[in-house]
């Protein structure tokens, strides 16, 4: 084999069997001239040796070898592109096609016959079978099954060489027009065992999927005759139904129309013009004749003779015919007695809305005028046709023909009450009671013409007297009685409730109006009536016990109420808790409190498992207090804590309820109540001790909290919590002795760090270091001495002693970030920058992932000038701590006016929405642009989501002092105080100070607002 390569043309390679030691040159270039049909001469190669007789040389001389790659240069003449050879035309294109031939046979086409063609169609041959074919083939010497089962004949074979595929070949419906490709392939055993291994795969496959397949067939198959029910199954139903027919019902039902083929063909009309014998015929009908015919005179005018018969009148024909179609129509339209094809009510509720704009609207509204009429005339008896029909003329603006058709309709129904209603209200306010009088004589029994009557009416002795006498015909409806007694005064309305008990004894509400009108005693006697007929009608029992506790017998309620139950449960009545759970709230609403707490006490426990019984009646408490059922919570919390004595989480939940709704005297005594069951709960002993302080009464602060160190000796809390108290109330003495006392006891850090404090706000310097190094010695990992410790050098102004402070602290504490923060100013206010940030760099990589570190070197880079700097540390701390709400309100401050939307839009999806950061970071941006409404609002859900955070209050009260009225600032300082704030940037170096110790959160508060305010100043200062 060798390889030429044409790099000037088709730059391709070419592949020829030769044999280098048998072929020349010469015969080279014919068998590349064969398939490239490039003559000769134009076939150059670029050879190694160059001589004269190159074409006799075998190729093996040259250095030819198998598989050698020869280049073969051919010139470009006439042009820049490669001559293409002329495509050698096929000669059965010229030929005549044979006699049987069928245009696309051999891909599987029938041939066919169209108008345009001359003669029968040509039916297509009878070809011999594939297979047998094959097998034909097979037998006749090795030939391929595409081949034709005759083998001798050379001019058929070379044919279908020629075209490539055997045109008498059927087309196969499996592999198409590719069987082909493996016609000369032998069907060996392999062939068939890989076939039956296929097909024993596509049966398991097959299996497999087959229950899947089944049920979604059914599924498909049920989905489809559910959207396209038969005719049979839609009225299988009603074919049930028809064995409750009677003999005289199957008579009653209509004869349908005649549906039937026959009468559906469509006849034949011919116009043609009217003869003149017609015309003459018809004109001799309508001529008056005085004189008699001859031939009739000549018998004596007794008989007419027979060409002088009147023909039949065409008119009274047509008339007759017009009658025929409207009762055949009518018949359409009523197929079935009582019932209309056509929907009155749906007209009645579409008429309402209708108005007439244009020339359609008026051509569709006579449309329905003569639908409705035809409803009208084949059912006359079928009362909203009337109305309907009444509405109609109503909207197309003709009142009196409406109000003739509902005349019409309420002569036809005179017994149904909508009718009448509707002439009542089309007539005219003076026709309308002489109207609604004739519907209550035809129908005395109907409520409703009853009450319209008395609408008509306009004092209220004439509407009471209308309703009196409708009560004579109808005394067990509840309506009119109810409409009665809603005009009566006191006296008479107790008068009409003890007659309509006796005619409406079964109807709760009428007997709860008379108990309610009664007096004590006779409410009672009353209910007790009541009771007896409605043995099953709760609300009986919890109107008795509201009853006695209107009364004052609240001693009764809960007998009533545990009473009722029992009473409920004999009768089979289910008690159901949150029904009687509702009731209790309606209770509480009436203002019946300890009905409230009954029901509560002997319900609340039905239907609870025993292990589930605290968390079910916390859930209810908690649910209850939401909803502002605040006497229910309690009750809830009371029932609670009789089951549960001695769990303090029940405790402190109803400690805290009453001390968000209750009094300083029902908290305290909850709280003495708590600390007797669970004298060990510090939390409780604590509170109470609180709630004594707030309310002025320290002596009484004082005797909780010892009594509390006599229950719990060794209670670290209780120690720091007298020690507050007496500290707060300026009693610095008794506090050091109180903490001298805990220090012998082995107190904790917490008790050493209180000491320093008192010893720094009395001013003894020496006292706090002492006490700070004893405290580090014990504690060596405990930063907030430290802290303290440094502090205490810095104010001293011995800063290099502070800074070994700051760094002996942080090896004991290396992930301390307040230590951290505090070397760093340090070393900014004596070293300068470039010290600062290496101390920061340190600390982030001890402490990675810190945003307060990121924070304060964004910081210090912003305070000397260093912006673009700013601008990178930003960028690195935002992909390390992507979601730190300080961060991204800091980047929002940073960023240019233009940028802001995008910031904050980055910083909420990137953020929680629920950030308290980012929200006051949006809300400073709305309040710099004057949109008050949305600054007030965000800044309000600020504080709602951090109220610990005395920065936020303190922009919130800025901001009200600023744009809000004296209301809402008074309401933003109650707030405040309330929270009780402890942290924040701004709000910690204020409330910490030495000075403002024992500031009350509002004076810290408006000095964290005189800050902010000096600091925004400042920004405005350097940006001008």
């Amino acid at each position: 084999m060798v390889f030429i390569r044409t790099p000037t043309t088709t730059n391709k390679t070419l592949y020829i069997h030769i044999n280098p030691n048998t072929t020349t040159l010469n015969s080279l270039k014919h068998q590349i001239q064969l398939q490239t049909q490039i003559p000769i001469p134009h076939l150059n190669f670029l050879l190694p040796q160059n001589s004269q007789n190159q074409n006799t040389l075998f190729l093996s001389q040259l250095n030819i070898t198998n598989n050698s790659t020869l280049t073969l240069n051919i010139p470009l003449l006439g042009g820049m592109q490669a001559p293409v050879p002329p495509k050698p035309r096929l000669d059965f294109l010229n030929s005549k096609p044979p006699a049987n031939y069928v245009a696309g046979l051999g891909r599987g086409a029938t041939g066919f016959t169209t108008r345009s063609d001359i003669g029968p169609a040509r039916a297509a041959p009878d070809l011999p079978d594939r297979t047998a074919g094959a097998a034909a083939a097979g037998a006749g010497g090795g030939a391929g099954r595409g081949k034709g089962g005759k083998g001798g004949d050379d001019e058929d074979e070379d044919e279908s060489e020629e075209k490539g595929y055997d045109e008498n070949q059927k087309f196969d419906e499996f592999e198409g027009n590719d069987v082909g490709l493996f016609a000369s392939a032998e069907y060996d055993e392999d062939d068939k065992e890989a076939d039956a291994v296929w097909e024993e795969i596509d049966k398991r496959m097959d299996s497999r999927r087959k229950d899947r397949r089944e049920a979604r067939l059914k599924e498909e198959i049920e989905k489809y005759r559910a959207s396209n029910p038969k005719i049979t199954e839609q009225f299988a139903d009603l074919k049930r139904k028809l064995v409750t027919l009677s003999a005289e019902e199957w008579e009653s039902i209509p004869d349908i129309g005649d549906y039937s083929l026959r009468n559906k063909k469509k006849r034949f009309e011919s116009f043609v013009p009217v003869p003149d014998t017609l015309l003459e015929k018809a004109r001799q009908e309508q001529e008056h004749v005085t004189a008699l015919d001859p031939k009739s005179r000549a018998a004596g005018g007794a008989e007419t003779p027979w060409g002088q018969t009147p023909v039949t009148d065409l008119t009274a024909v047509g008339e007759g015919r017009g009658t025929v179609l409207s009762l055949k129509l009518d018949r359409l339209s009523d197929s079935v007695s009582g019932l209309t094809v056509v929907d009155p009510k749906g007209y009645l509720t579409d008429l309402k809305s209708m108005k007439i704009t244009s020339d359609a609207e008026i051509s569709d509204i006579k449309k329905a005028r003569l639908l409705l009429k035809s409803v009208t005339q084949t059912n006359p008896k079928h009362p909203p046709g009337w109305i309907a029909a009444a509405r109609l003329e109503e909207v197309a603006g003709k009142i009196q023909a409406a109000r003739q058709l509902i005349q019409k309709g309420c002569e036809e129904c005179p017994t149904n009450e909508d009718v009448w209603l509707e002439a009542c209200r089309l007539s005219n306010p003076d026709e309308a009671k002489a109207v609604i009088a004739k519907g209550v004589k035809r129908i005395p029994n109907s409520v409703k013409l009853w009450m319209q009557a008395a609408k008509l009416e306009h004092d209220n002795f004439t509407k009471r007297k209308v309703l009196l006498k409708g009560l004579e015909h109808i005394p067990d409806s509840v309506r009119l009685w109810k409409a009665a007694v809603e005009l009566c005064n006191e006296e008479d309305a107790r008068t009409l409730l003890g007659r309509a008990v006796e005619c409406c004894p079964l109807h709760v509400e009428l007997w709860l109006a008379f108990a309610r009108l009664e007096t004590y005693e006779n409410a009672r006697k009353v209910l007790n009536r009541a009771r007896e007929k409605l043995p099953k009608e709760p609300a009986i029992w919890i109107t008795a016990a509201k009853l006695e506790e209107a009364n004052g017998n609240t001693s009764m309620v809960g007998k009533v109420i545990e009473r009722g139950i029992r009473a409920l449960q004999r009768e089979g009545v289910v008690i159901d808790r949150e029904e009687w759970m509702k009731e209790a709230e309606a209770a509480e609403r009436a203002g019946s409190v300890a009905t409230c707490q009954a029901i509560v006490k002997n319900t609340i426990g039905i239907g609870v498992e025993e292990e589930d019984r605290k968390r079910t009646w916390v859930a209810d408490a908690e649910e209850c207090k939401k909803r502002g059922s605040i006497e229910t919570a309690r009750a809830i919390y009371a029932h609670a804590l009789t089951v549960f004595l001695t769990k303090k989480s029940i405790w402190l939940k109803a400690a805290q309820l009453e001390k968000s709704h209750g009094t300083r005297e029902s908290l305290d005594a909850l709280l003495r109540k708590a600390v007797t069951y669970r004298p060990q709960a510090e939390v409780l002993w604590l509170m109470g001790a609180k709630e004594k302080w707030l309310a002025g009464d320290v002596p009484a602060a004082r005797a909780i909290l010892q009594e509390a160190y006599a229950a719990i000796p060794n209670s670290e809390e209780i120690w720091l919590a007298a020690f507050k108290l007496e500290f707060e109330n300026h009693e610095p003495e008794r506090a050091r002795m109180l903490l001298a006392k805990a220090r012998e006891r082995g107190g904790t850090e917490r008790v050493w760090m209180k000491s320093a404090i008192v010893e720094r706000e009395l001013g003894n310097i020496e006292e706090e270091r002492k006490l700070l190094d004893e405290g580090l010695q014990r504690f060596p990992s405990f930063f907030k001495l430290w802290l303290m410790l440094g502090q205490l050098e810095e104010r001293l102004g011995n800063l290099d002693k502070a800074k070994e402070v700051y760094e002996a602290g942080l090896k004991p504490c290396p992930s301390c970030v307040p230590l951290w923060l505090s070397l760093a100013n340090l070393e900014e206010k004596t070293n300068g920058l470039s010290k600062a940030r290496a101390v920061l760099t340190m600390a982030r990589k001890k402490n990675p992932k810190n945003p307060e570190l990121w924070l304060a070197a964004i910081r210090a880079e912003s305070r000397h000038g260093n912006k673009k700097e700013a601008d990178n540390l930003m960028a690195k701390a935002l992909q390390e701590c992507p979601t730190s709400g300080i961060l991204w309100a800091t980047s929002i401050e940073m960023a240019p006016r233009a940028q802001h939307k995008s910031k904050s839009s980055d910083a909420i999806k990137k953020c929680s929405p629920h950030d308290p950061h980012v929200t006051t970071a949006v809300a400073k941006l709305f309040w710099r642009e004057r949109k008050v409404d949305k600054a007030r609002s965000w800044l309000n859900r600020a504080v709602t989501l951090a109220p610990d955070i005395g920065d936020f209050w303190a922009y919130y009260y800025k901001f009200e002092l600023q744009h809000g009225t004296e209301e809402n600032q008074k309401d933003v300082l109650k707030r405040c105080i309330a929270a009780e704030p402890k942290h924040g940037e701004k709000w910690q170096a204020i409330s910490k100070a030495v000075e403002n110790s024992h500031q009350p959160t509002e004076a810290i508060l408006k000095k964290v607002v005189v800050v902010l305010g000096k600091e925004e100043s400042a920004l405005e200062n350097n940006d001008q």
